[in-house]
């Protein structure tokens, strides 16, 4: 018997259908009728009998001495055949018919594991889990091999950070489903961000050593390399016919390997790819150097190459962190766009369908850099005139903003762009100059103070480029990715280009996808969707409005709060294994999970959790109900109070949860290394879901949208996709605190004092003393965290909303304690977001930016979103 050697690890209004109980079955009476068919089809016995072979002629091992790791990689090579079959002819038909395709920039990708997914997405999942089973008990193995036991040998994959790469992930998987044409392009990051751990409460960072296991699901095509050229300087030149043809020259190289991860659609019909870029030097090695024993000097080319892609978002606190990461943007596009017209010359000469076969879209500013790198192709290389070269510039992009936060938008010095990339600086000023001639000084002439507002250059001492600028400048489109999101671009970010503009600007609202953020990370309750209403849903979100008869039947209000139950108690083991803490499964969850950022508010949470913590102690009998708050956050490693939050959230963690007179009443958790697979763990067993950034700096939100899917109730300001959520759900169904944009606004008008608040609210002002006191920990530890609410101005309005906020907790403890009712309101939460599908929001970037049509290959077995209506 085998033993387990230790293992290595939207711009129109929404219309949804109607959801009255005349065409609804009858409470209760479950769906018989099932839609789902895939594209890729396979037996329990074939899976079973290809794992086999991949552990013997892939990994070269033996049954008896496998690891569960091996038997892991033996099934997701099972799978990924099954998908790359399916991938050459969706490439194949794409290919052939010359399709219009979408080119996706973004610097990240937060993939998570890709096994469980891709096997959800084939229909593969079922013959998998019996496969594995049976190899289990024939070849009568002592450990587990279920499903969800080699899932766990799978490292997420360290290609993103937060919201903007799980968008974009989602996007991905929108796309291949909606058999739309597309490629995303990005980085293959050695490290990725950083794996967290909690030293003494602290942050502490260490590399996130994914590749450590052999990924899978990576296909390396060094055939299709790219050079990229660095540094240098311009010489004024000409050529043969006498016209003025500046050269790049002095350049140092850097090598891009393409790697590619196939992206399956769900029912397996259509499979795009993401292309990852990993940087090498262009000379490796100096053998001469090295034989006259200069050994570092002879890999110092490689070692300076290979640092470009080590690493998502460098600390760029220093000058060479601020180099490396314009460096890594620029390597990352030059790869991409020398790609994409690779791929466009193999079915088209010249460029006069350029436009008309390429879309390219840049997912916030990091790209922006392939605005002056496409012009430097079109009139350097290729000798286009710049008015024509500037014209297809705008035909091609289309641009994502995400962010209100102006210090969050990029900008690079001129020095350093002109020690980096010379000629790029050079036609980034060449832009700018028609662009204020033949644009702003037309519309407003002799205006000055508008010619300088509206500059892609800033002035100053040194001058800045304002990549966000010449993002909207360049672009055909620009879109907001919430309602009110692209409200405050129209009227306050972007106001005069607006104006200069008009219906350059559109709303997008984000979404997530069903299939993993529901049916995959939830399968207690896409089973209980699935018995009551059919499994149409998971492609056609709206379907879930036929929940919504049931929100007041007792019966499924039962059952709906046993899944939520259960998922708590699977969640309180990984908090017990985690972080040495029982938690009462029954409590209410109250959970904020999200990059840790003032703007996002963690700190007003921690103050709820003091008050709440500071009653109980004057009022031992006061009677509330048990709640667990559960944190998850990475701060970056150059955001220093960021940190402090982080370390003051788990200095209190640590006095409440080992405080007897507290009992269970209240328990503090940070999960550390907060990730993909940690969400699909936290979001199922979520009562509440906190997203109470402060109103106007929050773009969407995708968070709030996942546990809302699962049944959490929110509670938020009207910032970002909250508005949205309350306006599908019902103002009944959702807690709204706090000030609005425009009271905010007023507030900063009329001289905004947090002193104020702090003199006026004792309960406010006992908690803020009592966390600089020294009692949690010391001062000048987690001291700055008070500073900053105080002396430091509150700039996010923290004691602004707390009073508010502390008021709408105590509804929600009032509200949790009538289970009917919660459970009313969490069953209207699933079954009225249906809006929130990354589908719509791929649908509506297809239809009214890119004017991209579906590709469908040949085979199509399985029923589109807008399909269904036709059955």
């Amino acid at each position: 018997m085998a033993k387990e050697p230790k293992s290595s690890r939207g711009s129109k209004p929404y219309d949804p259908p109607p959801a009255g109980p005349p065409s609804q079955p009858e409470p209760g009476a479950p769906l018989s009728g099932r839609t789902f068919r895939s594209r890729i089809a396979m037996s329990a016995n074939d899976m079973k009998e290809s794992i086999r072979n991949h552990l013997k002629f892939t990994l070269a091992r033996d049954p008896g001495t496998a690891t569960r790791q091996d038997w892991y990689l033996s099934a997701a090579h099972a799978v990924r055949d099954r998908i790359m079959a399916r991938f050459i002819e969706t490439m194949s038909v794409q290919t052939s018919s010359n399709a219009r395709r979408v080119y996706y920039l973004s610097l990240e990708y937060l993939m998570g594991r890709l096994l469980h997914n891709n096997l959800v997405n084939t229909g593969l999942l079922d013959a998998t889990r019996q496969a594995l089973g049976e190899l289990r008990n024939e070849l009568e193995l002592e450990f587990e091999l279920g499903l969800e036991a080699i899932d766990e040998e799978e490292p997420d994959m360290g290609l993103g950070n937060g919201g903007l790469g799980r968008l974009a992930a989602c996007f991905l998987d929108s796309l291949a489903t909606l058999d739309y044409p597309a490629v995303g392009y990005g980085l293959f990051y050695e490290f990725g961000l950083f794996r967290q751990e909690f030293a003494h409460g602290k942050q502490a960072e260490f590399p996130d050593e994914w590749l450590q296991t052999p990924t899978p699901w990576v296909v390396t095509r060094p055939e299709f390399a790219i050079e990229v050229r660095l540094n240098g300087w311009v010489e004024k030149g000409a050529n043969d016919r006498g016209d003025f043809r500046p050269r790049w020259v002095g350049t140092r190289s850097v090598v891009g390997i393409p790697h590619d991860i196939p992206i399956c659609g769900y029912g397996g019909n259509t499979v795009n790819f993401l292309r990852l870029w990993e940087a090498r030097a262009s000379r490796e090695f100096d053998l001469k150097v090295f034989n006259e024993g200069g050994y570092v000097e002879a890999v110092r080319e490689k070692a300076m190459g290979e640092t470009i892609t080590k690493v998502l978002y460098p600390n760029d606190t220093s000058e060479t962190g601020k180099e490396l990461r314009l460096v890594q943007q620029y390597f990352f596009v030059a790869c991409s766009l020398k790609d994409i017209i690779r791929r466009f010359r193999k079915k088209n000469q010249g460029w006069d369908a350029f436009a008309d076969k390429v879309a390219i879209q840049l997912n916030d500013t990091h790209p922006a850099i392939a605005v002056p790198e496409l012009m430097r192709i079109l009139v350097d290389e290729q000798e286009m005139g710049w008015t024509d070269a500037w014209a297809l510039c705008r035909r091609v992009f289309s641009y994502t903003n995400h962010t209100l936060l102006p210090e969050a938008l990029e900008k690079w010095s001129v020095p350093l762009l002109e020690k980096v990339l010379p000629r790029h600086l050079e036609i980034i000023f060449e832009i700018n100059r028609r662009f204020l001639e033949e644009e702003v000084a037309k519309k407003w002439p002799g205006d000055t103070d508008k010619l300088a507002a509206l500059s892609i250059i800033e002035e100053g001492s040194p001058k800045h480029v304002r990549m966000a600028y010449l993002s909207v400048v360049a672009s055909h489109t620009v879109n907001g990715v919430a309602a009110l999101h692209t409200q405050l671009l129209k009227t306050r970010l972007f106001a005069s280009f607006n104006e200069l503009f008009p219906g350059r600007f559109q709303n997008k609202t984000n979404g997530i996808t069903p299939r993993r953020w529901l049916k995959q990370c939830n399968p207690r309750l896409s089973t209980l969707v699935d018995e009551t209403i059919g499994d149409a849903w998971p492609v056609h979100l709206d379907e879930l409005r036929k929940l919504v008869p049931y929100a007041d039947d007792p019966e499924f209000q039962r059952r709906f709060m046993d899944v939520k139950l259960q998922n708590k108690r699977a969640l309180a083991e990984l908090i017990h294994h985690q972080c040495n803490v029982k938690v009462d499964p029954t409590a209410l969850f109250d959970v904020q999970i999200k990059r840790l950022h003032e703007y996002k508010r963690q700190h007003l949470n921690l103050l709820h959790i003091l008050t709440l913590y500071r009653r109980l102690l004057h009022d031992p009998k006061l009677s509330i109900n048990k709640r667990v708050f559960l944190f998850g956050a990475k701060a970056a490693p150059g955001y220093d109070l960021a940190k402090r939050i982080i370390h003051a959230i788990n200095a209190v963690a640590a006095k409440v949860n080992a405080d007897e007179r507290v009992r269970d009443r209240v328990k503090v958790i940070f999960l550390p290394n907060y990730s993909v697979s940690l969400a699909e763990r936290i979001i199922p067993a979520t009562d509440l879901s906190e997203q109470i950034s402060t109103a106007g700096k929050e773009a969407s939100g995708t968070g709030n949208m996942k546990l809302a899917l699962n049944g959490a109730l929110t509670i938020g300001t009207l910032d970002g996709a909250n508005v949205e959520i309350r306006e599908e759900v019902g103002d009944e169904n959702i807690f709204i605190f706090g000030n609005t944009v425009e009271q905010v606004d007023d507030l900063k008008k009329r001289g905004y004092d947090p002193y104020a608040y702090y003199h006026r609210n004792e309960e406010l002002k006992a908690v803020l003393d009592w966390l600089r006191s020294g009692h949690f920990a010391p001062d000048w530890e987690i001291g700055p965290v008070v500073a900053s609410l105080l002396e430091g101005g509150d700039p996010f309005m923290v004691l602004a909303d707390y009073e508010a906020y502390v008021q709408a907790q105590e509804k929600v403890d009032r509200t949790f304690g009538e289970p009917r009712l919660w459970a009313k309101m969490a069953i209207h939460n699933t079954a009225r977001v249906g809006k929130f599908s990354s589908d719509r929001t791929i649908r509506e970037y297809a239809e009214q930016i890119w004017h991209l049509e579906r590709v469908d290959p040949p085979g199509n077995l399985f029923p589109r979103p807008g399909d269904l209506d036709e059955r």
